[in-house]
Formats: structure tokens, sequence, C-alpha cells
């Protein structure tokens, strides 16, 4: 059924790199071939459920901005079925091919776990409904165990092994859920799994739950068939001082640790890579080189804040990099991009939601065709090669075979006197910026 709410309601086409309108692709053309597959295959955009419809415009010093219809009310999930329509016709009109949500995001929290999880099986009933007749279907579903107060000290590190039971219980709802709706993957944010004083944190036992919690997650998705992996989020703090999912690398450890690279991979976000200190194609290669690559939230910061901003990804450069890596390994599989972004608490007209989704998907497939250019011309990848060219030579691949002693090493740097060569940073710098 229609919404009514926006005043936009025809689908979004692509109109070419001349169009003017706001409410029209410039470059995301679904059905352009990009290095054999459609743009739109490349892509997998996804739209978020919490920021596009649970937001109310809210920041750290002021409150509600958007006063969407659905967020009062006394009838708690006829709310939620409006919401529901208002999604499904957003998804419409953007002609996206997948949405991604939190349990809560979807379905009111009841007085009891019972009563939480009878209202998500009737929003998932109402979603696989619409989804019958609907092109949308699910990148992923997860559970909020960060927002109710019982998860103030985290929720599978939790010291209260009740608060862990009762995560199982959420965690277990959303990917059933997930699961009947054909997701493709499920996502854990461990939003509040870490800690804010090391003074009343055993930091060996909180990691030691963690490990059990997914080891558990894991087993169950199994047991039920759901056939898509687990993805884990990284992030370095913010709402806690330190999370334990700190980075890409953080996490690689953990899951090597507790034998879950099988089964877990990683989900990654350009706000979150920034806020620990690194750029968003670094986290992608990280995950790449230990082939634990899953999914990408995309989003971007602002420089000048030191916080989450959740803004809408703008930056071409930025993204071309990232596809740039990701076409190198054949791009995705079950994942794709998920706008975990937000429009401002300014932006208060319903069409700014879908103006902020258009500019973004434009500024997506603007990086993905200069990827694309930058690697049918080697642009990249040739001086790469290059640099690198040294351990091509047989007796230095027979270093990394491990069929060279370190005395035989030794032995040969005797007769050696290499000198140093170029990086050619500026150089570099300058091939990227001819492409974007």
């Amino acid at each position: 059924m229609a919404s009514n709410f926006f005043d936009h309601t025809a689908t979004i086409a692509y109109e070419g790199p001349d169009s003017t309108s706001p409410l029209a692709y410039r470059f995301y053309d679904k059905d352009r071939m990009v290095m054999g597959k459609r743009m739109e295959d490349h892509m997998r955009f996804a739209v978020c459920y919490w920021h596009s419809f649970t937001w109310p415009g809210g920041d750290p010093f002021g409150g509600e901005t958007f006063n969407r219809p659905w967020m009062h009310g006394d009838d708690a999930l006829s709310l939620a079925k409006q919401k529901a329509d208002v999604a499904f016709e957003m998804f419409r009109i953007l002609d996206v091919p997948f949405f991604s949500f939190h349990d809560v995001d979807v379905a009111p929290e009841g007085a009891s776990l019972s009563e939480s999880n009878d209202n998500l099986k009737a929003i998932t009933d109402i979603f696989a409904q619409k989804m019958e007749s609907a092109k949308v279907r699910l990148l992923w579903g997860t559970a909020n165990l960060f927002s109710n107060r019982r998860y103030m000290a985290g929720a599978a590190t939790n010291p209260d092994p009740d608060v862990f039971a009762y995560a199982v219980g959420q965690v277990k709802a959303a990917i059933d859920a997930t699961h009947r709706l054909g997701g493709a993957n499920y996502v854990c944010w461990g939003g509040r799994e870490g800690y804010e004083t090391l003074l009343n944190t055993d930091m060996a036992k909180e990691l030691d739950q963690l490990g059990r919690f997914l080891s558990m997650l894991v087993d169950y998705k199994h047991k039920i068939g759901f056939s898509g992996p687990i993805l884990i989020e990284p992030k370095p703090k913010e709402p806690t001082k330190h999370q334990y999912d700190f980075d890409a690398s953080t996490v690689i450890g953990f899951l090597r640790k507790y034998d879950l690279v099988n089964d877990v991979k990683l989900n990654l976000e350009q706000n979150h890579a920034i806020l620990a200190g690194h750029s968003f194609d670094h986290e992608v290669k990280v995950a790449y080189a230990n082939d634990l690559f899953g999914s990408l939230d995309i989003n971007r910061g602002d420089d000048l804040l030191g916080w989450d901003t959740d803004q809408f990804a703008m930056d071409v450069k930025e993204i071309a990099l990232v596809f740039h890596e990701m076409l190198k390994h054949g791009g995705f599989s079950t994942g794709g991009l998920n706008f975990d972004a937000k429009i401002r608490r300014q932006s208060i007209d319903p069409d700014d939601l879908l103006i902020a989704h258009v500019a973004s998907m434009d500024a997506c497939a603007r990086g993905l065709l200069a990827a694309e250019k930058m690697l049918a011309e080697e642009a990249l990848t040739k001086p790469l090669a290059e640099r690198y060219a040294g351990w091509d030579k047989p007796e230095n691949q027979a270093i990394l075979k491990g069929e060279t002693s370190f005395e035989q090493v030794a032995e040969r740097a005797l007769g050696l006197n290499p000198q140093p060569r170029s990086g050619r940073q500026e150089y570099l710098e300058g091939v990227v910026n001819r492409y974007v």
C-alpha cells in the first residue's frame, strides 16, 4: 500500500550525467555492465531501517526534529506497521535491491522477551508478505544489544549471566527472522562489548564470554540451515571508551583465537575506520589480506568531529580506492553497500531521505567506474607490481616458500649492496586524481 509520506512517488530512474534533478540517477545506471557484472550487482545497495525510519533527528544537545507520524502514539505495533509501509514505499521509489534492520527498529520491545519476540514475528510476517510482490530483499538482520539499559555493561560480555542469556534469546529471535526472510548475512555489532574503566573489568573473562557467545551463534546458524556468514562490525570506541572489536586486525585476531574464521567475516564501515585511526581502504585491504572480507556499511564521518556522525558517503576518491581493492578480488559475494547513514537533523523534509540516498548512490557509482578504469589501464596495479618485482625471482620466491634457511640468506647478503628506490607517492596520488 502507498504510504502518502513522500512528495515524490515515482520510481527514480537513470537520466545521465547531464541531469540536474536531485531525484534522478546521474551515474548509477543499474544495468550498465562493469567488468562483466551489472552495476546493481556490484553495488548491492541496502537501505538501513534504523537511521532512515527510527532515528528522530536528535543529537547530544537537542531532541527530535523529524516528527515522523509513526514515532508518536499509544499502539506501538500499529505504528510499526505504518513505518513498514513507508519503508517499503521508499525501497520501491529508490529501486534498491536490499534493506537491513535491527530487531527493535522494526518491532516494539515488549514487557518481556517473549512479548518482544512475538512483536518481531508479527512484523516479520508483514515483511514476508510485502516481499512477495516487492523487488527488495534482506541483506542482513541484527539485534540491538546496546540501547536498552539492561545492556549498559554489555551483552555477551556482561558480568551478569542472566543478561548474557537474555541477549542469546534476543539474537535467536533476530537470526530466526533474518533466516525466514532469506537474509544473505547476519551481523553482530558489539556496541557495548567493551569497557569504560579497567577498574571494574575482567577483560580476559569478558573476551571468553564473547567468544563463547559467537561460537554458540555459529552452531545455531548451522542447525537452522542459515547459509550466509555471521558478520562482525569493528569499531574502536563510542559508546564505550574501548570496544573489543576495535578494528579489522583486532577482530581477526579474536576470530582466530576462538576458531571462528570459517563462519565469521567482517562488516566494515568508513566512519569506524576513521575513529580507529585508519582509512576505509586500509580496513578493506586488511580484510582481504586475511580472507575475511564480508560486507560494507557505506557512510562517512566529519573530519572536524571526533565521533560517529554517520553522514552519507560523498567522497568519490575514497570510494574509488575501496572499489579498486574490491574489484581486484571479485567484489561482493553475500555482502553489499549498506547505507548506515542518516540525513542531518536540519534535513526535515521527507524527500530529503530520497535525495540523500540518490546523491550517495551516484557517488558510489562514480567511484566504481573510476576503479574500473584504473584497473583496466593498470594505473595502480602496474606500478605496484613493478615495486615488488624482485620477489618474483626464483631465489626470492624460495625464501617465501621456506626453501632457503636464515643462514643461506645471510650468506647471500654478503655480496649485495642494495640502494633505495623512490616510493613515488606524489606521482601515484596524482594518478588517482586523474581518474576521480
